[in-house]
């Protein structure tokens, strides 16, 4: 900075720098779809009251199986609904004598499934949390549910197994309910109930089977890749590619297979309205898909150039001042030594404060003088000390455990080598992501 407060050209840092980085996500089943939450900005605040059964942003609060917490998101009751609407429809013509009391055993039918998807969710959450990888919740939701792990497999051989495990408990559960289909009355309630979950698991884990991303079934094909090529981005670009041809494969075929009967059902003319609302289930679920892929494809691309975020290259140049130090002459010493920072040391010299530059820009230029730079800083709070060293991913992480403006950055001996601007980062970050792949 120049003594007008004004930031010096950022030519002096060795990278343009990142506005709140979404961080690395990654994406894996639906209905079993599991993504790793995007990192949190570093600006960002802790998220609001999550006791018991509160609204936040993930829905419902339900519960912390394995001290993670599982949601249960608005439209998972407009599903809910259309699940009792429809079943309930069938049980009319199975069991016509249950009478209105087969929306009850519908409503039942629609909590055990969404409790066999959360059995899903719950097998990728077990096995990200026994390689070590954090999970910062479970969502259930329209189509299914979401476990976002927020780190990736290290090696494609953890990568297979945290995608198959959630097909796997479908299948075992299809294989459970299917074994009590056998010890109760064929056409009584607990009968339909049996032979309901047991086909909607198995189509579950056929459907995530699929070898696209964002399915388990493309997180699995993208580790086979990877293992071949020994390029994880490789992988994601195969999966996600395969993953967008079954977005197509969806919109086009599905209507047509259900026109044509070729699915069990009656054929159904192209201009009913069953075949418009095929079509529409079509739509959505072809569009859930080629988003999740081309998610995959960007959060690829990101987890890629997060190494170019280093802070030892995005740091400013920092000079030690007094705390009773005049503002003008912290600027002319700054200048003076073609520094962008001020860091507040005591008698002895050890760092106690950074000066905020934003507080800076906000004094006029003649009362400088008279404004001593303690009142411009903020304090060094535990940590808000980052080491010169950290990059990438770990350096995001740092950042967002602690919100600030400003960090001082010291190297291993604990010398001072500068001040790191939260915006610094952020505009380095939207300079990687913008670059071309």
């Amino acid at each position: 900075m120049d003594e007008s407060g004004k930031p010096q050209d950022p030519e002096e840092s060795a990278h343009p720098q990142p506005p709140n980085p979404p961080g690395p996500s990654d994406p894996a089943s639906d209905t079993g779809r599991t993504r790793a939450a995007g990192q949190r900005p570093p600006k960002q605040q802790p998220s609001g009251n999550t006791r018991r059964g509160r609204r936040t942003g993930g829905g419902i609060l339900m519960g912390r199986p394995f001290g993670v917490p599982v949601y249960v998101a608005p439209s998972w009751f407009v599903v809910a609904a259309l699940i009792t609407w429809v079943f309930g429809g069938q049980l009319e013509r199975i069991l016509p004598e249950l009478g209105a009391a087969r929306y009850l055993v519908s409503l039942f039918f629609a909590v055990a499934f969404y409790a066999s998807v959360l059995v899903h969710e719950l097998a990728h959450t077990i096995a990200a949390l026994r390689y070590e990888l954090p999970v910062r919740r479970i969502q259930l939701q329209f189509f299914g549910g979401v476990s976002e792990i927020e780190k990736e497999s290290e090696t494609p051989g953890r990568e297979f197994v945290l995608a198959f495990v959630g097909p796997l408990l479908s299948l075992v559960l299809a294989g459970v309910f299917y074994g009590g289909m056998k010890l109760v009355e064929p056409g009584t309630v607990p009968g339909v109930l049996l032979a309901g979950l047991m086909i909607s698991n198995l189509i579950v884990a056929v459907f995530n089977l699929l070898p696209g991303l964002p399915l388990d079934g493309g997180r699995m094909l993208r580790a086979v890749v990877w293992k071949i090529t020994g390029k994880p981005m490789t992988g994601t670009v195969a999966a996600a590619w395969v993953g967008r041809g079954l977005a197509m494969a969806v919109l086009i075929g599905l209507p047509l297979l259900t026109h044509t009967g070729a699915l069990g059902n009656a054929p159904t003319d192209l201009g009913g309205a069953d075949s418009i609302t095929d079509a529409l289930l079509a739509a959505i679920l072809a569009a859930i898909i080629w988003t999740g892929a081309g998610n995959s494809l960007r959060m690829a691309r990101l987890r890629e150039r997060l190494p170019d975020l280093q802070a030892r290259t995005l740091t400013r140049r920092a000079v030690p001042v007094e705390a009773d130090t005049p503002l003008s002459e912290a600027l002319r010493r700054a200048n003076d030594a073609g520094a962008r920072a001020l860091v507040v040391v005591d008698r002895v010299g050890r760092p106690t404060a950074v000066v905020r530059e934003t507080a800076i820009v906000g004094v006029p230029e003649h009362r400088r003088p008279w404004v001593a730079v303690s009142g411009l800083a903020q304090d060094l709070k535990d940590g808000m000390r980052v080491s010169a060293e950290l990059a990438g991913e770990d350096l995001l992480d740092y950042l967002r455990a602690t919100p600030a403006t400003e960090y001082l950055v010291v190297e291993e001996t604990g010398e001072i080598y500068g001040v790191l601007s939260t915006a610094d980062v952020e505009r380095a970050f939207v300079a990687a992501m913008a670059r071309p792949s």
